[in-house]
């Protein structure tokens, strides 16, 4: 079963294109990464890898092994505007990766696949 949705859909993609034109407050942040995590959740469910974007949201997604206690196998950690970049493809993932700016460890934390979230693609 797909997450529940906790930020309304037409809030998020505002929220994303007021941080893609950038006049986006604090609050429009928050919500265009929570909504992009989301996303990525309703994407490819499942949760073998935890993306971490602090201090915005986490979500869990990709299928495989479940991870239920502890630190996950598979985590991917970055700050909201490389998140954001990642998500609207303006930032590619292997630059991000490369100069640190996305700490990715783990087997199955190689989500570029996923990436860019505004491209219409089907769920994996």
């Amino acid at each position: 079963m797909p997450p529940r949705r906790r930020t309304d859909p037409a809030a998020g993609r505002t929220a994303v294109t007021a941080w893609a034109q950038g006049a986006a407050e604090r609050r429009d942040v928050t919500t265009a990464v929570r909504y992009t995590l989301e996303e990525l959740a309703d994407r490819a469910p499942g949760n073998s890898v935890e993306v971490r974007v602090p201090p915005a949201g986490a979500v869990q997604a990709v299928a495989g092994p479940r991870h239920t206690r502890g630190t996950p196998p598979n985590v991917v950690e970055t700050d909201p505007d490389t998140w954001l970049g990642l998500a609207t493809g303006t930032v590619a993932w292997a630059d991000a990766v490369a100069d640190g700016r996305v700490h990715a460890s783990g087997e199955r934390s190689d989500i570029s696949h996923l990436l860019p979230l505004t491209v219409e693609r089907p769920a994996v």
